[in-house]
């Protein structure tokens, strides 16, 4: 696979202290928040976790991309809504890996053309570009 060159528009910088058990935060502080490994992994789950703050960004890049891809195609997406579920599990070599679902929901948009904005989207996305071929990602029309 071929690395993708990139000509650089911004750089978002965030400093990690104490991996997952301690606190994230941006250069420019507008990001600053505790991380704590969820119940469900044995910690307090009082914060929120890398896998949330991935979903978060996925999420939010994807409904931004589904927006150019509608505007290119004369679509009406208002209304809109991207959810990504990122799940955290074990690899069959020994480590960890994640998995997305993305569940888009267009009101207003018949199925297939729903489909079609979707997957368009999944190939305009800096996340689904970052991803592809890496990990699972499941695009769902709901």
């Amino acid at each position: 696979m071929t690395i993708q060159s990139v000509d650089v528009l911004y750089t978002a910088v965030a400093t990690a202290e104490n991996g997952r058990d301690g606190r994230v935060a941006s250069d420019d502080g507008k990001l600053d928040v505790v991380v704590n490994p969820p119940v469900e992994l044995g910690g307090s789950g009082a914060g929120t976790n890398p896998e949330q703050l991935f979903a978060a960004g996925y999420s939010a890049c994807f409904q931004s991309a589904l927006g150019v891809v509608a505007r290119r195609e004369g679509a009406d997406v208002s209304g809109s809504r991207v959810t990504a579920r990122v799940g955290l599990g074990r690899t069959a070599e020994g480590g960890f890996g994640l998995t997305v679902e993305l569940a888009v929901s267009l009101p207003g948009v018949d199925a297939a053309t729903a489909r079609d904005l979707v997957e368009k989207a999944h190939q305009v996305c800096p996340y689904s570009n970052a991803t592809r071929g890496n990990i699972a990602v499941e695009l769902t029309v709901v």
